[in-house]
C-alpha cells in the first residue's frame, strides 16, 4: 500500500507542520541556551585562572618583600652615620610667615 498525502485534509497537514516547526523551534532555542552555558563557563575558567593568577602573583610579591625587608634589617652597615641637623631659626623648624 502506498502512502498518499492527498487523502489527508488540510489541516491535519497544518497541524503537523504547526508541530514540525514548533519542533525546530524548541530545538534551536536548546542549542542556543546550551551555547550560551558553555560560553559562560568558558568566561567563568578564563576569570578563576585571571584571578589565581594575579592573586598568586600579589601574594608571590608580598612574599619577597617581606623577605627582603627582614633581610635589610639584619645587615650591619659599617661604620656610624651621624644625624644631619635639620634646618631650623631656633627651637621651631623654619617656617614663612606672612601677616605675623
Amino acid at each position: 500500500m502506498q502512502f498518499d498525502l492527498s487523502a489527508v485534509e488540510n489541516a491535519t497537514l497544518v497541524f503537523i507542520g504547526t508541530l514540525v516547526f514548533a519542533l525546530a523551534l524548541v530545538l534551536f532555542v536548546a542549542v542556543a541556551a546550551m551555547a550560551a552555558l558553555v560560553l559562560v563557563g568558558v568566561g567563568r575558567l578564563a576569570w578563576l585562572v585571571v584571578a589565581g593568577t594575579l592573586l598568586g602573583l600579589v601574594h608571590g610579591l608580598n612574599h619577597l618583600w617581606d623577605r627582603l625587608v627582614h633581610h635589610a634589617s639584619t645587615v650591619e652597615l659599617p661604620g656610624d652615620f651621624a644625624g644631619q641637623p635639620s634646618p631650623s631659626t631656633g627651637t621651631y623648624p623654619r617656617v614663612a610667615l606672612r601677616d605675623s
